[in-house]
């Protein structure tokens, strides 16, 4: 007999979470940045038309930490520009593999890192969760828990201030408030900013100077096990209750698969894997459409006019910028790209930002174009590996995009610097000033 689904109400009291969540935030943007490359898009395209298939990893180049050899073991890596080159590759798990993973974070994420998994293993844990991510779960998310939050800890707040800076008042916080009310967290303020911390610290934990990667993979493994420890005590206590609410903690306690079911370690497992994009990605998603929104005044007027465009503009934001900039497979076997050898055990970092405006795929590729085709968009991954929380992070975008769209006049500060969009891996702006009328 199927248990009805109870739609619990989660209201986290107001909190401020941006004391820790904002220093960690910029230092994950410090790791994964270079001040030696601007512009990246420019080097892309160039790279596209001399050298498609590069030898070398260029994440490495600019000293930045790689899923292509996160533990610096030395294996050949090569990088691929084109979109054709990389979505053949996503495609393809029967060539690729995606167990280098678990080198670097998937050390601190674990078992249930379901990028690592690959064959069998990837597609029973994915059967088990797809359903806890059913489109109609989603929506009932975004009715019963996302839109009420934003306007309950935001919406009303904001519109008699004027002005805010978009990324410590609400792009850092919320993403983190959502998804602790969504798994059905207690309400309680401090472990909100504790449960950031220890998601940012996780993410920051490789690097590629071994002095600085000493200190920070200390503390990305205490994150792990004292986050290990936090939700293991929340999933025994929802189990205990029943779980038969609507939460992501309560639908992962009752998903079934042939019966195959999680216990307490693996769904703990599961709300680790899922840390780095609520704590960071959506994130930098939400500001960066944002930021090509309040950039082009025609732009911001059609969406702001006609709502049923934010999934549209969302969508061609994350191709134009996406914030997970590069991806990492392992060769099986030895094959050619674009004439170039890959010898079997190598990896290639995949350049999803140059994938993402590749002229061959996409006609005037650096324009912001709404009607554009959105079927080849690699922002949120491609193939068996596409994320799976995709549908969640979207819609808490969106939604808080809608939230600041009703703000009266909303505009860049003109007193306060421009934002910029910067980094390789982990792509976005430090700040984002705004303003609107508040009469």
């Amino acid at each position: 007999m199927v248990q009805p689904i109870v739609i619990h109400t989660i209201e986290p009291r107001s909190i401020d979470t941006s004391s820790v969540t904002e220093s960690a935030f910029h230092s994950v943007s410090a790791t994964y940045a270079t001040d030696d490359l601007a512009d990246p898009h420019s080097l892309y395209a160039q790279l596209r038309r001399t050298t498609p298939v590069m030898k070398g990893d260029i994440l490495a180049l600019y000293g930045i930490p790689s899923q292509a050899d996160y533990a610096n073991t030395g294996r050949p890596v090569f990088t691929l520009f084109r979109h054709a080159d990389i979505a053949a590759v996503l495609r393809d798990d029967k060539t690729w593999s995606t167990d280098l993973l678990k080198d670097g974070l998937g050390t601190f994420l674990g078992e249930m890192f379901l990028s690592a998994r690959n064959g069998e293993s990837h597609r029973l844990l994915r059967r088990l969760l797809q359903p806890c991510f059913a489109p109609d779960v989603t929506r009932r998310w975004r009715t019963h828990v996302i839109a009420p939050l934003v306007e309950r800890e935001y919406g009303g707040q904001w519109r008699a201030r004027g002005r805010a800076e978009l990324m410590s008042d609400l792009a850092m916080p919320f993403p983190i408030l959502a998804i602790y009310a969504i798994l059905g967290f207690p309400d309680d303020p401090a472990s909100v900013t504790q449960f950031a911390d220890w998601a940012l610290q996780i993410l920051n934990g490789p690097q590629i100077d071994p002095e600085k990667a000493k200190a920070s993979m200390a503390r990305a493994f205490e994150a792990a096990d004292l986050l290990d420890e936090h939700v293991r005590g929340v999933v025994a206590a929802r189990r205990r209750a029943g779980a038969s609410g609507e939460e992501l903690i309560d639908r992962l306690i009752r998903t079934e698969v042939d019966g195959e079911r999680l216990d307490d370690g693996q769904i703990a497992g599961i709300v680790r894997m899922l840390l780095p994009a609520a704590a960071e990605t959506t994130t930098r998603t939400l500001a960066n459409l944002m930021v090509h929104l309040l950039q082009d005044e025609r732009l911001l007027a059609r969406v702001r006019t006609d709502r049923s465009l934010l999934p549209r503009a969302l969508t061609e934001s994350m191709r134009l910028e996406p914030v997970a900039g590069f991806l990492a497979r392992r060769a099986l076997r030895d094959l050619d790209i674009g004439g170039v050898t890959i010898p079997a055990g190598s990896a290639v970092s995949l350049v999803m930002g140059s994938a993402n405006r590749d002229e061959a795929m996409f006609a005037d590729a650096d324009s912001f174009d709404l009607e554009r085709s959105q079927q080849a968009n690699l922002g949120f991954g491609y193939g068996l590996h596409m994320c799976i929380g995709m549908p969640v992070a979207r819609t808490e975008v969106e939604v808080a995009a809608d939230m600041l769209l009703n703000l009266p006049n909303l505009r860049l500060d003109p007193d306060r610097p421009a934002p910029r969009l910067h980094g390789l891996q982990f792509r976005g702006p430090d700040a984002v000033h705004l303003r609107w009328d508040t009469k």
